[in-house]
């Protein structure tokens, strides 16, 4: 496999953490990252050198984070009993701490390279272990490899620095990748992808050739554009039929009067889901372990 280079260009969720006017409560450098945790306006941020990774409410650590992670819930739609859920990155554990509060019976393992993320994630955002939440400090690609377990949900939101910011690892955008992804799920099985990009206009290129590489390997793939930050949900599953937003709705009012689904606002962020390809899809490349052309995707270096 070619050496791990991360897509450049990639801002953080919302603003550089160099915008931030606020008080530093922590900073460590670690092999993948000057960590940083500040806080400002009754928030706190995890930084990884200059892109905002997570943020949590200091009063309600349920709250305040990006909007991004809400549409790691969508999968319930998909497969209504999840039990299993692998996570490949940790952040400040926002997508973590909001499973084990809404979903108390189902287990969730997550894979983080960076030990020190690990500690940050625990001394400074509220977020703890138990025998449902376990974190295993590995390469994702190397651990899902090494594993036999299957998955019901397998949710991907990594990121390394890089030359130009905070990037996808290139060895976690692959069709072989998701290859290996696929073979750990269950049958009713479930993958959600966040790109730090947006479906038509700033870094689609990145957003087209995921959601390309990822239709090599599952016969459907679909959006989940957030609406406050430049950050893309890709949903994709091994369903033989094509969703489409009315079936979904009728699901998802089900879901929610039957208390299957507690997270406040469910019904109203799926009204983002487009079942369309990217407009680029069709020219973007196949992403795969011998061809990723990382910096003809990755060009501009515009941030939000």
């Amino acid at each position: 496999m070619n050496a791990i280079k991360p897509f450049a260009a990639l801002a953080g969720a919302l603003l550089a953490c160099s915008l931030v006017s606020g008080t530093e409560v922590f900073q460590v450098t670690s092999p993948y990252h000057h960590i940083r945790v500040v806080d400002e306006g009754g928030m706190r941020m995890l930084c990884f050198d200059d892109a905002r990774e997570t943020r949590m409410s200091l009063e309600d650590p349920l709250k305040g984070h990006f909007e991004y992670t809400e549409y790691f819930h969508m999968p319930w739609l998909w497969n209504t009993q999840i039990t299993s859920v692998l996570m490949i990155g940790l952040g400040g554990g926002s997508a973590q701490k909001a499973f084990e509060h809404y979903y108390p019976g189902v287990s969730v393992q997550t894979v983080e390279i960076d030990p020190l993320v690990v500690q940050t994630a625990r001394d400074y955002f509220k977020f703890k272990e138990s025998e449902k939440q376990k974190v295993h400090v590995a390469d994702g690609r190397v651990f899902l490899r090494r594993s036999t377990a299957r998955h019901d949900l397998i949710l991907l939101d990594a990121y390394v620095g890089g030359r130009y910011g905070s990037g996808i690892p290139q060895h976690l955008a692959t069709k072989e990748f998701f290859e290996l992804v696929r073979d750990h799920l269950t049958t009713n099985g479930v993958v959600a992808y966040n790109v730090i990009g947006t479906v038509s206009d700033w870094h689609a290129d990145i957003v087209g050739a995921i959601y390309r590489t990822l239709k090599t390997v599952f016969p459907q793939v679909y959006l989940f554009p957030a609406k406050s930050s430049r950050n893309v949900v890709i949903v994709a599953t091994n369903a033989k039929g094509k969703a489409d937003l009315n079936g979904l709705r009728e699901r998802a009012a089900l879901l929610v009067q039957a208390r299957r689904l507690t997270l406040p606002g469910f019904r109203e962020r799926l009204e983002v889901f487009e079942a369309r390809p990217p407009a680029n899809a069709a020219n973007s490349p196949v992403l795969t372990d011998d061809y990723a052309p990382v910096e003809g995707l990755s060009g501009g270096s515009g941030r939000n």
